[in-house]
């Protein structure tokens, strides 16, 4: 008796709820493999190749392209050909569901499928009526059902476009974006909202307004999560903004200097990041986070610094691990690669998450301040502007230099403002003069 065993999208980590199908790496009928990639998904945080922990041939695939699963609902089914009592390693699965995020859960029961869902597989030669192993059924997600009641949209009156009439995030904004092309209230909220019935004289009906020319984009994958993350920064944590002017000149002679003498390159968003952790060491206040529930700052030993990335697919903010224990050739490398993944797609989560602290280099677009938006849980974020030629005082006397405007963006709720004036001050001061970082290492 062949078992069909199902797998569902398993759990991505970070507290991501749902994944989009990029692309299918397998079609129906094909054998695959334990552990083989069957399908690659985009998550809010990255490209991620998701195997299969069962050996066998594909006999369905659920899920277009392009479409939204959330996480538990079904990816595929797989025949194996050894009964559900063989003790077969291969039959059970490997438990390695995606590295990194935990095992699988161990198959749940059985039951027969009904007679018009049986596929026959072969087995042995000869075609046998499968048995299916189920995990719990699929639900509507937290988030479908948050988007709906927040728009005032009854889940009843809808007819799910997902595995098992499963309803989907875009089955609710497709609802409401018929509904709002027809002007009316959602149809939770019609019943509340419709006046008393009442005899009126009859009326030719007016012709309706022309409809303005839009475009809706989605906010989901990355630039979903991006707005979720900010929304939830703005709200949670009362940050204030202080910035000052410097020059950089003898930093960029400095650096200058260290390319000259041969050996790997050593770039500027490096020597940044290198003021950036001796700052921290003197104040560390700022490589925080705040534990809101039980009221504590948790001061955190180690700096994995963040470094905001645009790339094709939105804002991306790889983390340098260990930022604290490089030096400047360590950490221009690890910038290099970071970036690199940044830009081809492939980042993985672990290299997306874990920041203590957050260094904005925005004066690549050619701007010369912000007031950056702490990187939630974050503490603090620095941010650096184009440096460029401006007339400075230097040593009393007028002068063209390559002036740079930082600015600090802060959590009040650790420090005040002594504390952060401090911390940029010190950043300022080394970038002035890069021997004051010489002397306090």
């Amino acid at each position: 008796m062949a078992q069909v065993l199902e797998f569902r999208l398993p759990d991505l980590g970070e507290g991501l709820t749902e994944a989009e199908i990029v692309r299918w790496l397998v079609e129906v009928g094909d054998v695959v493999a334990v552990d083989q990639p069957v399908v690659e998904v985009e998550t809010a945080k990255a490209m991620v190749d998701v195997p299969c922990p069962y050996a066998g041939v594909v006999t369905a695939r659920f899920g277009e392209e392009g479409s939204e699963l959330p996480v538990g609902s079904p990816l595929i089914t797989v025949a194996v050909g050894a009964p559900a009592s063989a003790p077969d390693a291969q039959s059970e699965g490997s438990g390695n569901v995606l590295v990194g995020y935990g095992t699988s859960e161990a198959p749940a029961r059985r039951r027969r499928v009904r007679r018009e869902q049986q596929v026959p597989v072969p087995v042995n030669g000869r075609s046998a009526a499968p048995e299916v192993v189920e995990g719990p059924v699929p639900v509507i997600s937290p988030l479908v059902r948050r988007l709906a009641r927040e728009n005032g949209l009854d889940l009843r009156e809808l007819t799910g476009s997902g595995p098992e009439g499963l309803i989907l995030r875009a089955d609710v904004e497709y609802a409401l974006r018929a509904v709002a092309s027809q002007g009316r209230p959602a149809p939770a909220q019609a019943q509340a909202q419709a006046p008393a019935p009442a005899v009126v004289p009859q009326t030719p009906a007016a012709a309706p307004a022309p409809t303005p020319a839009e475009t809706r984009v989605p906010l989901k994958g990355v630039r979903g999560a991006v707005a979720d993350k900010l929304s939830r920064s703005r709200s949670e944590i009362p940050d204030a903004t202080c910035w000052v002017d410097a020059d950089a000149t003898e930093l960029m002679r400095a650096r200058a200097a260290m390319n000259a003498a041969g050996g790997p390159k050593v770039s500027l968003l490096a020597l940044l990041a290198r003021i950036c952790t001796a700052a921290l060491a003197r104040f560390p206040e700022l490589n925080s986070t705040v534990d809101a529930a039980a009221r504590e700052i948790v001061r955190l030993d180690a700096v994995h610094l963040g470094f905001a990335a645009q790339t094709e697919r939105g804002l991306v903010v790889p983390v340098v691990k260990d930022a604290h224990a490089r030096d400047a050739e360590s950490l221009s490398a690890e910038f290099a690669r970071l970036t690199e993944a940044a830009r081809t797609g492939t980042l993985t989560p672990a290299e997306l998450t874990g920041g203590t602290f957050t260094l904005n280099n925005y004066g690549v677009f050619g701007v010369d301040g912000s007031t950056p938006i702490i990187n939630h849980p974050e503490a603090a974020m620095l941010g650096v502007g184009r440096i460029i030629p401006k007339p400075w005082v230097h040593e009393g006397e007028l002068a063209v230099r390559q002036v740079v405007q930082l600015s600090l963006t802060f959590d009040h709720r650790v420090c005040d403002g002594g504390t952060a004036g401090g911390f940029l001050r010190y950043v300022a001061d080394c970038v002035e003069q890069p021997a004051v970082l010489l002397r306090t290492l």
